[in-house]
């Protein structure tokens, strides 16, 4: 069984009591795929310099965020891990010749159980969260998608959960003054479906330079890197499926992607 890698967007937490058309396309998204051995996500709320695998038995749902409305904290989402399936995740990255740290009382930040939850709401598919390494730059994140490709075939599902857009700078501009709208958030997500769909993948390492108002879509970018991981896994000429786009609190392109391995 080899599935596809995805790019799914996690929004601002609200997104979790609000899930509207993404949400739904999560849901599809499940239900078209078959049901994975595990799911190995990258998120970019768990960042470490050495690429860390939790391996625990049970995950914690991690409240990571504050100034929200109480209910979105008396969310649960009660994931169990696999310590038989993470082992086979720090195998593949060892292999590819990365050092691996474990984790085995790490639980699921926001950017993994707000997506997961929409996908598998009874919390039914085992998950392997891997910290991602944000201080190497998409072409790391690229590479940590590789080492973890081999896993495809094994029945896992490769989740990377970010944001195509993600500039909270401008959240706060645009929630002052009545929604304000900035040109950037249709040039970028544009631009970047574009060379995913020409599989140029040195423009997409490259896009801080050539992409239209990238440092504007990113002034960090760790938020954009888990879809390099995505790609990763799957390889420079899968072929590219956007599963849903589309704006959320103002500023967050929710663009997701699926990527199947030409071979």
């Amino acid at each position: 069984m080899n599935l596809p890698s995805l790019f799914l967007p996690h929004g601002a937490p609200t997104f979790a009591l609000r899930p509207g058309a993404a949400g739904l396309a999560m849901s599809r998204i499940a239900a078209s795929l078959p049901r994975p051995r595990a799911v190995v996500i990258v998120s970019p709320h768990w960042e470490t310099r050495t690429p860390t695998v939790g391996t625990g038995e049970r995950l914690e749902t991690i409240h990571d965020f504050y100034g929200f409305p109480a209910e979105l904290y008396e969310i649960q989402y009660p994931a169990t891990g696999c310590p038989e399936a993470a082992r086979e995740v720090v195998e593949a990255l060892r292999a590819a010749g990365l050092a691996v740290e474990e984790a085995p009382g790490h639980g699921l930040d926001h950017g993994a159980w707000v997506p997961l939850r929409q996908m598998y709401p009874d919390a039914d598919v085992p998950v392997v969260p891997v910290s991602l390494q944000s201080h190497l730059g998409v072409g790391g994140a690229y590479q940590l998608g590789q080492a973890l490709a081999p896993l495809r075939a094994q029945g896992f599902l490769i989740i990377g959960s970010g944001n195509i857009t993600h500039n909270l700078g401008d959240y706060r501009l645009a929630s002052s003054q009545q929604g304000a709208s900035f040109d950037y958030l249709r040039a970028f997500p544009d631009w970047m479906k574009q060379q995913l769909q020409n599989h140029d993948l040195n423009a997409l390492l490259d896009y801080r330079r050539r992409a239209p108002d990238a440092a504007r879509a990113h002034p960090s970018d760790e938020h954009l890197q888990p879809l390099y991981v995505a790609l990763g896994a799957a390889g420079p000429e899968a072929e590219v499926e956007q599963l849903h786009n589309g704006i959320s609190d103002y500023v967050l392109a929710m663009d997701a992607y699926a990527f199947n391995a030409s071979h």
